[in-house]
């Protein structure tokens, strides 16, 4: 298979047989995503493997009880880090410059970058994967139980093994509707409502059968997707708390130091 088809064809994998990955495999997928591009080659990120059984049932709280975290032989953890970075240049008596928001920024793009590399790889083997948004969201609590020390944040994660399913493959909006060429174009209310209506159906159609969805509160009352997004899935007052505790995470975790201080 070529890699674009490998592309078009990946899938998100929750259901995983209990073969383990052997270890050279896991060694090759690694070392290709340690091939990656980062700002600056500094390669601001570490993966954390996590392969215990006992650490992945303490990792299943803060991913939001998603069985893939405990059901897959491996769980990826990939994490922005300017501990290793700083360390350097304090040995090296350099400038200290990345205590700040923006060398997050840089960190966490490096560390998604490696983690979609590593992915790809893992695909070309036969494995499948699953992205957990959980990962940013309770950073903290993941942070404490894999030990990361200051300067280190978990911001991207996937369960990894061999599947035991193989789903349909879920619906993306159109070429037309995300490629932009040259500059920018802006939408008109007809653009975006063409945009979406392959997903307003067919996502509609998907929840309505979720058992998760029917234990929801809040669902009475729905009447489309958009509505589903904002009041059931991704709420307000659910995104201004993980913004608020992210953000106190990145000042514990000296991210957010303040000029002057």
């Amino acid at each position: 298979m070529s890699v674009i088809q490998q592309i078009l064809n990946h899938r998100s994998i929750r259901k995983y047989k209990p073969d383990p990955i052997p270890e050279d495999l896991l060694h090759e997928i690694l070392q290709a995503g340690i091939r990656t591009s980062s700002s600056g080659n500094m390669q601001t990120y570490s993966i954390i493997v996590t392969r215990d059984q006992h650490l992945r049932e303490k990792l299943l709280k803060p991913h939001m009880g998603q069985k893939m975290v405990v059901d897959a032989p491996v769980f990826l953890t990939f994490c922005a880090d300017f501990n290793r970075m700083r360390r350097w240049l304090k040995i090296n008596d350099a400038a200290d410059n990345f205590d700040n928001f923006f060398s997050f920024l840089i960190g966490s793009i490096d560390a998604i970058l490696v983690s979609q590399t590593v992915a790809l790889a893992a695909e070309s083997h036969g494995l499948g994967l699953c992205f957990l948004g959980s990962t940013l969201a309770n950073a903290d609590a993941i942070g404490k139980i894999l030990g990361l020390p200051k300067n280190v944040v978990p911001v991207a994660g996937f369960s990894l093994g061999y599947p035991d399913e193989q789903p349909d493959l879920r619906d993306r909006l159109p070429f037309s509707g995300l490629v932009h060429w040259e500059t920018y174009s802006n939408y008109s209310d007809l653009e975006i409502q063409d945009i979406y209506s392959e997903r307003d159906n067919k996502g509609w159609q998907r929840y309505m059968k979720s058992k998760w969805l029917r234990e929801q509160d809040g669902v009475k009352g729905i009447e489309n997707l958009a509505q589903l997004y904002t009041e059931v899935k991704y709420t307000r007052s659910s995104h201004q708390d993980y913004s608020r505790k992210l953000l106190t995470y990145l000042e514990n975790q000296e991210f957010m130091i303040n000029e002057g201080d």
